[in-house]
């Protein structure tokens, strides 16, 4: 039977080969890709593989288990908060996480600022955006108030807006929504795109996406949480 790091090993080979083919057809470098291993619900021992094959990006959903992790993991890893963001965790949030990707309320920028300035840190974040307006289940600011929560944002010294992430609805396909996602952030002059999962990341980057956030492509299906 092959053994946990051999099958890690052989699908994270087979990532970036796609990750290849997707930034030769757009003329891209492999240094323009942060690519995120999402480990929601996974042991340590596989971050640990993952680690062991040179990974240092580690996305997760869920304050409780990230923070769990953080401190049993090697201190050069960059975390990446993934999961909607709620108030009374935004302190905990900001002790492991260095990249929030879900902000989509000034009230929880104005906390991050506060406990940041506490800190005397910054922390980079993602704007989220949400191609269903509709949708209230979801997460994420529609399109037409962008630009107004990054004016209003501006006075938050300590949380850096780099970019977008958004994930694409069902009703468009994601070269089609990436792309609508890319020429915002261009207009607004954000260099930064956290766009694309195991199932559609090669048309992030080609839509220009420089974050893509991948789980059971590389760790396969994701297991029952405890």
């Amino acid at each position: 039977m092959k053994s946990r790091e051999s099958e890690i090993s052989e699908n994270l080979r087979a990532v970036e080969a796609r990750i290849a083919g997707a930034l030769k057809e757009s003329h891209r470098s492999r240094e323009e890709i942060t690519l995120i291993a999402v480990t929601k619900f996974f042991p340590r021992s596989d971050l640990e593989i993952l680690y062991g094959l040179g990974l240092r990006n580690f996305g997760e959903n869920r304050d409780q288990e990230g923070s769990a992790k953080a401190i049993e993991l090697p201190t050069d890893i960059s975390w990446h908060f993934q999961g909607q963001v709620q108030s009374k965790k935004i302190p905990s949030i900001i002790e492991w996480a260095r990249v929030i990707h879900s902000l989509d309320s000034i009230d929880h920028a104005m906390k991050f600022n506060q406990r940041l300035k506490e800190m005397g840190q910054s922390r980079e974040f993602f704007l989220q955006l949400n191609l269903e307006p509709d949708r209230t289940d979801r997460g994420g600011l529609p399109a037409d108030q962008v630009e107004g929560f990054l004016d209003a944002a501006r006075e938050f010294s300590q949380v850096k807006i780099v970019g977008l992430m958004s994930v694409p609805p069902l009703d468009k396909s994601p070269a089609q929504a990436f792309a609508e996602v890319a020429s915002i952030a261009h207009r607004l002059e954000l260099p930064s795109l956290s766009l694309g999962m195991s199932n559609d990341f090669e048309d992030a980057i080609m839509a220009g996406a420089t974050h893509i956030r991948v789980g059971s492509s590389i760790l396969g299906s994701r297991p029952t949480p405890a």
